[in-house]
């Protein structure tokens, strides 16, 4: 009851540091639960650990989850689905609440980092949503704003390539005409509000697509020649650093020069139907370990060498109850069971891993010297207004 009399001094306290970092390294994980037999929310939270995965996304705003991620440190982006698009839309009063229940409610125990507004909404089959997403946006904003949160709480939307005209090569990439007029405003508001452009790039998708004229190796950050842009005068030696590239080419083809690309979900999934040629554990295996090695050098694009690539992967497990191609219920790195679905440096939940964490544990997954010293004041602060 002491803690929760005086959460609302701790939270300014809290928000002093997160206020320093908006994605804490460059690796993160979508958390997908489209599926009757994966793990409970506690033991995602043991599988993550683990993996020393700090960065998270999940599609909505379960409560179970959020519960369950409490107190760990793991940095989680929710979601507004596209389900709730209308609503939020509509009624700035359904969104201040919707703010206050999944959100406000949560924190700082949980480190809600940012919401996720729709997913691949532009671009999409129900173009009904393409016209509601930017005032869902602004709704969901202005509520963090009253409730003063809107400087440690990012609001974003993640992108298809379907948002895009053409993306070969990255330097002609440019909005597609149907979305421009919906994209361009929506852009202007996060370009005011200091968010990136989320983009869910798929090398996989694009090979399957045209198997015959793209090299897989060129998909799979394997040895290859790449591809020449003449425009940009650089030469690209894997795919996802172009379709980055398209992305960055689309907005400064808009006016959007400044505006970071975050790549919100990427991965290959290890089986398919016929009809999905590369969609196996071997090539799944070889493009999630290079792309984690691809990270790990915190580096830029060709075309943006100064902006450190950012990836969330698709996904933690595989999900058996979604539709579409078999590919689509196999991009987990992890079966239901825990275990790993291929090897790419991580332990399944039968590895004997303890929850029970060290401070080196802790410091070791990111848990900064700052984000220590903080708590501490913040319990200093706390003693000192109770006595």
């Amino acid at each position: 009851m002491i803690f929760r009399f005086f959460h609302p001094f701790l939270l300014l306290l809290f928000t002093q540091f997160v206020l320093l970092q908006a994605f804490t390294g460059t690796y993160g994980i979508n958390y997908g639960r489209i599926a009757d037999n994966i793990p409970s929310p506690d033991e995602v939270v043991t599988l993550l650990r683990a993996s020393k995965i700090r960065n998270i996304r999940i599609y909505d705003a379960d409560h179970s989850v959020l519960k369950a991620f409490s107190g760990t440190g793991l940095e989680i982006v929710i979601g507004v689905t596209n389900g709730q698009l209308q609503d939020m839309s509509s009624s700035a009063d359904h969104a201040l609440n919707w703010v206050k229940e999944n959100v406000q409610a949560f924190l700082p125990e949980t480190r809600i980092r940012g919401i996720a507004i729709g997913n691949e909404v532009l671009g999409g089959s129900d173009n009904a949503l393409w016209g509601v997403l930017l005032d869902a946006a602004k709704n969901v904003y202005n509520a963090t704003k009253k409730l003063h949160l809107d400087k440690i709480i990012e609001i974003s939307t993640a992108n298809s390539f379907a948002v895009f005209q053409d993306s070969y090569p990255p330097s002609s990439c440019k909005f597609d005409n149907n979305v421009k007029q919906y994209m361009k405003p929506l852009l202007e508001f996060f370009q005011q509000i200091g968010s990136p452009f989320c983009l869910n790039a798929y090398p996989f998708l694009a090979y399957v697509s045209n198997p015959e004229d793209i090299d897989i190796n060129y998909a799979l950050f394997q040895p290859t020649k790449g591809i020449y842009d003449p425009k940009f005068k650089l030469h690209y030696d894997n795919m996802l650093d172009a379709q980055i590239d398209a992305a960055y080419a689309a907005l400064e083809d808009a006016g959007f020069h400044k505006m970071e690309v975050i790549v919100t979900e990427t991965g290959w999934a290890s089986a398919g139907d016929q009809t999905e040629p590369g969609a196996n554990v071997t090539n799944a295996r070889t493009y999630n370990y290079n792309l984690r090695k691809r990270l790990a050098k915190k580096k830029g694009t060709p075309h943006r060498p100064k902006n450190v690539v950012k990836a969330y992967i698709f996904a933690i497990f595989n999900e058996d109850s979604k539709n579409g191609p078999t590919s689509e219920r196999n991009y987990g790195l992890f079966k239901a069971d825990g275990s790993i679905s291929y090897n790419v440096g991580y332990h399944g939940l039968n590895a004997g891993y303890s929850s029970h964490l060290s401070l080196k544990d802790i410091n070791t997954q990111g848990l900064s010297r700052s984000y220590t010293i903080t708590m501490i004041l913040c319990l200093s602060a706390l003693i000192l207004m109770i006595f």
